[in-house]
Formats: C-alpha cells, sequence, structure tokens
C-alpha cells in the first residue's frame, strides 16, 4: 500500500506532466506556420522598392536581413541580403543577384527546394501573360537595384 503522502506526490506528478505535455503540445502547434502560396499580384516594373515589399519581405524581410513574418515556415532561413556586398569582397554581385532572382540557384538548399520562387516566369505572367520579356528583364534589373540599396554600410 502506499502512503498518503506518496500518492499525493505521485498525483502532482502525473498532473504536471500532463500540464507540461499539453503546454509544449500547444507552443508546438501555434509555432508551426505554414506558407500559402498564391497567385503573383501586380506591381510597378519600375519600382524595385515596390516588388521587393510585396515579394520578398515575407521571407527576408523589409530590411532584408532575413526576418521576414513568413521566415520561420522555411526549412532553411533565408539569407541577410543586406551583406552580400560583404559576402563578395566588398562589391555587391548584380549579376549574382539577378540570376538567382530570375533562374534560381541550386546551390542554396532554400532555393534548391523551391522555398524561393523562381521570379523570373513568375514576372512573366504577371500581367495576365503579356508581360514582355523587356518588362521581366525591367522588374529583375530594378529589384536587383533596390536590393543593392539594403547593403549594410
Amino acid at each position: 500500500m502506499l502512503s498518503s503522502l506518496t500518492r499525493r506526490t505521485l498525483r502532482t506528478g502525473i498532473l504536471l506532466s500532463a500540464a507540461l505535455f499539453s503546454t509544449t503540445a500547444l507552443m508546438t502547434q501555434q509555432s508551426q506556420t505554414t506558407l500559402k502560396r498564391g497567385p503573383i499580384t501586380s506591381t510597378s516594373p519600375a519600382s524595385g522598392e515596390q516588388m521587393f515589399n510585396a515579394y520578398c519581405a515575407v521571407c527576408h524581410g523589409k530590411d532584408g536581413k532575413g526576418g521576414g513574418p513568413a521566415a520561420v515556415a522555411l526549412k532553411t532561413p533565408p539569407p541577410d541580403l543586406s551583406t552580400l556586398d560583404q559576402r563578395h569582397g566588398g562589391k555587391y554581385p548584380a549579376a549574382y543577384v539577378a540570376s538567382v532572382i530570375r533562374f534560381g540557384t541550386e546551390s542554396s538548399p532554400a532555393h534548391g527546394t523551391k522555398d524561393m520562387p523562381i521570379w523570373g516566369p513568375a514576372f512573366a505572367s504577371v500581367s495576365g501573360g503579356i508581360s514582355t520579356a523587356s518588362e521581366v528583364t525591367m522588374r529583375i534589373n530594378n529589384l536587383t537595384h533596390y536590393i543593392e540599396t539594403l547593403q549594410a554600410k
């Protein structure tokens, strides 16, 4: 037979374990964020800032540092775009950035798993499929130039 104190201790331990399990399950459930993919919305091809805020900031954050609201749902955190020049010998790699936007990259796990859309085809479809190649190029160039303004100085 268990003593009254032992039964109380055991019951308290079971209740605490159940409460801890419930709290952990609730926290885990709340921290799981899923990305909802939808059609691309139209923005001005002339505004790199507008495109960045509409297409990129959700993952990369408005400052480009990788802290956007959807970043927690990604398998690999988005890179800090404000340090691109530092990571490339002090020179902003505009051609590289434009290439990643247009074609994606296989060298980055986030891009390799398609967490980041490949924007070339997306930009081609943004105006109902009537975007011209020159408009797609303008969008990519203006977005690339805007990302350059985010570089930490």
